[in-house]
């Protein structure tokens, strides 16, 4: 359902995913957050959904040498998904994460130690007054 796309030089990045392939790509404006690029490879909703089949994504600075793009997909249920993914023998590389009046993201290396993310869209994830995380991962 997502994509992200690490780079030494973000700009230098958008520029060439704009020339090559065409897509909108602007700089995610998110005042005091990380620096992140949103990227349309088909055209989108009022919501940002792809209004035709496409995956859309986001560009970022590269956060440690060698970081691969990673895919996310959708899923029911963030938790169950995380749980199952461990009893067939992933490792989670970064637990339950807001993203604040989107959703809901935890990172997995599978098997074959690929990155791969899954993600419970929940536009209260993360606002403030409709839970509080906890160290398990529940929300209160």
């Amino acid at each position: 359902m997502h994509f992200e796309i690490p780079a030494d030089q973000p700009e230098r990045a958008a520029k060439f995913y704009r020339e090559m392939f065409g897509w909108n790509i602007n700089r995610w404006e998110n005042p005091g957050g990380m620096e992140y690029w949103m990227v349309e490879t088909v055209p989108t909703d009022a919501e940002g959904r792809p209004v035709r089949q496409g995956v859309n994504g986001g560009l970022m600075p590269r956060m440690f040498p060698g970081q691969a793009p990673v895919n996310y997909i959708a899923v029911a249920d963030l938790d169950e998904s995380v749980a199952k993914a461990e009893r067939l023998g992933a490792k989670v590389l970064m637990g339950r994460t807001p993203v604040p009046g989107m959703g809901w993201f935890a990172q997995l290396a599978d098997t074959e130690g690929n990155v791969i993310a899954v993600w419970q869209t929940d536009m209260s994830a993360g606002v403030e007054g409709a839970g509080v995380e906890q160290a398990d991962g529940a929300a209160t």
